[in-house]
């Protein structure tokens, strides 16, 4: 699918996260969506677009694999906004096991992420032109060029990355400035928190995703490859 051009091109870089957001409602209204999983960027971006007023549905990938603190993050913040979750069909882990055999994700990480996460977000994403996500560049090499907004051939939407220039630092300040309610393990040596059984802390020399799929030379589910 060829790259449509929005029928707006403002200088994305030099906007605020806030003025991306409402470029984006503007822009799509109904037809823009965003994606959670309960990380600080979706702490973050579920205030933003709260504090904007911006009636902006969340799409919940729920692999059923995450921490319990991952879920006590969703309550809370479900609880705080008001949030009405789409949660797409998956597989249960139950089903999984008896299709593809006991823990995939041991054997074949890339085959569990996308029956769990790729597969469910490819339908999620089906009545929709623009797909707000949380990813920063500093997180990982894969990520360095990512844009604030960018076409999707393999979704066949926008992606908009309101946060993609934010670093840690920054994201930290704007959840205590706002007393957001996050992930406590992002205290407990987890920057990046994905499934329970594929996410370690990282060390002090490693990058922000270092710890996910910690066994394995894999670090991106493949949401957001190209």
């Amino acid at each position: 699918m060829a790259s449509p051009s929005p029928r707006l091109e403002p200088d994305f870089e030099a906007m605020s996260a806030e003025d991306v957001l409402r470029w984006a409602y503007s822009e799509y209204g109904e037809r823009l969506c965003l994606t959670c999983s309960w990380q600080m960027q979706s702490s973050v971006l579920v205030h933003m677009v709260s504090s904007l007023g911006l009636d902006v549905p969340v799409v919940e990938l729920d692999t059923g694999l995450f921490f319990a603190e991952t879920y006590e993050t969703r309550e809370r913040l479900v609880e705080r906004y008001d949030l009405k979750l789409i949660r797409p069909e998956i597989l249960s882990v139950a089903e999984q096991h008896r299709e593809e055999q006991p823990n995939l994700w041991e054997r074949d990480p890339d085959r569990c992420c996308h029956i769990r996460k790729v597969e469910p977000l490819e339908r999620a994403l089906e009545p929709y032109d623009a797909w707000i996500s949380g990813i920063r560049r500093e997180q990982s090499l894969t990520r360095k060029d990512a844009q604030k907004v960018e076409w999707s051939e393999r979704y066949g939407v926008w992606k908009v990355h309101p946060l993609v220039d934010w670093d840690a630092k920054r994201v930290q300040a704007y959840i205590a400035v706002n007393e957001i309610p996050y992930n406590p393990l992002h205290d407990r040596g987890y920057p990046s928190v994905g499934c329970m059984p594929c996410t370690r802390p990282v060390q002090r020399d490693e990058d922000d995703r270092a710890g996910r799929w910690a066994d394995s030379d894999e670090i991106e589910c493949g949401i957001h490859t190209k």
